[in-house]
C-alpha cells in the first residue's frame, strides 16, 4: 500500500503542477466557481468490467454476494433490462464517456488492424501503437462528457481502465493513465492498479476538488472482475465449495471484490461529506459468462451480439433528488447516461448524441427502441469490420449477421420478455416483425 501512496502522490503532483499554468483566474471567477459548487452535485461513474447482467445478487444470482450494489440499487433508479451497444470493452467505454454510438464515434473494437509478428512481442506492440495513433487523433476531436463539463466548472477525474492514449484526450483534468505506448500504455497502465491496489488516488482527487472547492466528475472503471481473476484467498476460499469448478470460483470471488471496493468508494464518499451531493451512475461494460474448465468465456458473452455480452443493470443515484424505483420493463442504454447528466445540470444536450435523459420520462416512453453493432476486436472501416447489427425494441431484439463476415449465419428473433436468454429463434414465424426491425436497423445506419 505504502507503494501506492507514494505513486499515486507523484501523479497528481506532476499533474497539478503541469495544469496550474493554465488554471489561474481572478478571486472574482473563484468566488462564482466556489458558488458553483454548491449548486452543482459531484458525479462519480462507476464501472464494472466484464460481468454479465446475471451476476448480482439483486439479479438474482443465487451465489454471488454483492451487498454494496445490491444496496446501491435499492437505493438508485434502477433499469434492469439495459445495454451497452456493443460487447466489447474500448468502444463501450467510448460510448460512455461521449453518448454516441461507436458508428459515430469511431472507436469500433479494442486494436486497430495491425501486424503481428509470431514470436516477437515487442515489434508486434510497436506495431499496434502506431497503427492506433490515427485512433486516438480522431477521438481527440470527439467531445466529451468531461469536455461539456467544464463549462460548469468541473474537475475531472480518470482512474480504471481508459483505451485512448492519455486521460486528458479524453478532456480529464487529472488521471492515472498516461498511454504511453513505450511504457506500457495500452488500456489503462497506471490505472489499473485502483481497486485492486486501493483507493489512494482516489481519495486523493476527492481533496483537491475539496481544496479548490469545486465539484468533479469521478471515472471509476477498475480493472474487475476482468481477467485475470485473482481474488483474495478469502473470497476464494468461501466460493470454492459453492462452485462447480475452481474457474468459476475465482470469477465469482472477483465479482465480490469488485462489490467491495464500491463499498470503499461509497465510503470514503460518505466520509468526506460528499454523499448527499453525488449523483452515482453504474454501468457494466460488456457481459463475461466464464467457461468452466478454462480461463476464458462462453462465446455467447462477450465479443457476442446476445444479451449475456450487452445487458447490464444502470443505476442512478442521487440521494433525495432521485426516487429510488426498480423498473424491470424500460428499455435504457449507456448512451442515455451522457443525456441524463447533463439535464440534470441544465446544459443543452448537443443535437448529435441519440440518448435521452432517463428522468424524462415522456422522452423514454416516445423512444420504443435501441441499437446495437458488433465489430471486428481489430478493426478497420465499418464496412470491413461489421460482424452484426442489433435492435432491440420490446418485446422483440433482432441480430442481423453481416453476409461477408458471418457467412452462413441466419438473423435471429427473440421475444426477451419471454425468453431472456435468447434459446429459441422465432424469426421465420415472424417475417413482418423481421422486415419492420431490419428496415429501423437500415435508418439507423444511415444516419
Amino acid at each position: 500500500m505504502k507503494k501506492l501512496n507514494r505513486l499515486s502522490y507523484l501523479i497528481l503532483l506532476i499533474t497539478v503542477c503541469f495544469s496550474c499554468g493554465n488554471k489561474s483566474k481572478t478571486s472574482e471567477n473563484k468566488i462564482e466557481d466556489s458558488k458553483e459548487a454548491e449548486q452543482q452535485p459531484n458525479i462519480v461513474f462507476i464501472l464494472s468490467d466484464d460481468q454479465a447482467w446475471t451476476d448480482y445478487s439483486f439479479m438474482g444470482h443465487e451465489h454471488i454476494d454483492t451487498p454494496r450494489l445490491d444496496q446501491f440499487a435499492s437505493e438508485s433508479l434502477t433499469f434492469t433490462q439495459s445495454y451497452v451497444p456493443t460487447p466489447l470493452c474500448s468502444p463501450s467505454l467510448a460510448t460512455i464517456i461521449t453518448g454516441l454510438y461507436p458508428k459515430d464515434h469511431g472507436i469500433l473494437g479494442n486494436d486497430k488492424v495491425y501486424e503481428r509478428v509470431q514470436g516477437n512481442r515487442e515489434e508486434s506492440k510497436k506495431n499496434r501503437a502506431e497503427a492506433y495513433k490515427p485512433i486516438i487523433t480522431a477521438f481527440e476531436k470527439q467531445t466529451t462528457l468531461p469536455d461539456m463539463l467544464k463549462e460548469k466548472g468541473y474537475l475531472s477525474f480518470q482512474t480504471g481502465k481508459w483505451w485512448h492514449g492519455n486521460h486528458k484526450i479524453g478532456g480529464f483534468d487529472y488521471g492515472m493513465t498516461h498511454g504511453d505506448p513505450e511504457r506500457g500504455g495500452r488500456h489503462g497502465d497506471f490505472g489499473l492498479e485502483i481497486g485492486r491496489k486501493g483507493l489512494d488516488t482516489i481519495s486523493s482527487y476527492l481533496n483537491l476538488a475539496a481544496k479548490e472547492k469545486k465539484p468533479f466528475f469521478l471515472w471509476y472503471a477498475p480493472f474487475l472482475p476482468h481477467a485475470p481473476h485473482t481474488p483474495p484467498q478469502r473470497l476464494l476460499d468461501k466460493y470454492l465449495p459453492k462452485a462447480p469448478t475452481e474457474y468459476v470460483a475465482k470469477y465469482w470471488a472477483m465479482c465480490e471484490w469488485f462489490d467491495e471496493t464500491c463499498g470503499q468508494l461509497f465510503d470514503m464518499i460518505e466520509a468526506k461529506g460528499q454523499m448527499e451531493n453525488t449523483l452515482f451512475v453504474y454501468v457494466c461494460d460488456n457481459g463475461w459468462v466464464q467457461e468452466p474448465n478454462k480461463s476464458t468465456y462462453v462465446k455467447t458473452s462477450k465479443r457476442a451480439p446476445y444479451d449475456l455480452g450487452i445487458r447490464t443493470p444502470i443505476m442512478y443515484k442521487w440521494k433525495g433528488k432521485i426516487t429510488p424505483k426498480m423498473d424491470e420493463k424500460t428499455i435504457t442504454s449507456s448512451i442515455d447516461m451522457v443525456p441524463t447528466v447533463l439535464d440534470i445540470l441544465g446544459i443543452e444536450k448537443p443535437e448529435n448524441l441519440p440518448g435521452v435523459s432517463v428522468l424524462d420520462e415522456e422522452a423514454l416512453k416516445e423512444r420504443k427502441g435501441v441499437f446495437g453493432e458488433v465489430y471486428a476486436h481489430d478493426f478497420d472501416t465499418i464496412e470491413n469490420s461489421m460482424f452484426y447489427n442489433m435492435a432491440i425494441f420490446p418485446p422483440y431484439k433482432i441480430i442481423i449477421p453481416d453476409p461477408e463476415r458471418k457467412k452462413g449465419e441466419v438473423v435471429q428473433l427473440f421475444n426477451i420478455v419471454e425468453d431472456p436468454f435468447e434459446k429459441h429463434n422465432i424469426a421465420d414465424a415472424n417475417p413482418d416483425i423481421v422486415a419492420d426491425l431490419t428496415a429501423k436497423i437500415t435508418a439507423f445506419r444511415a444516419e
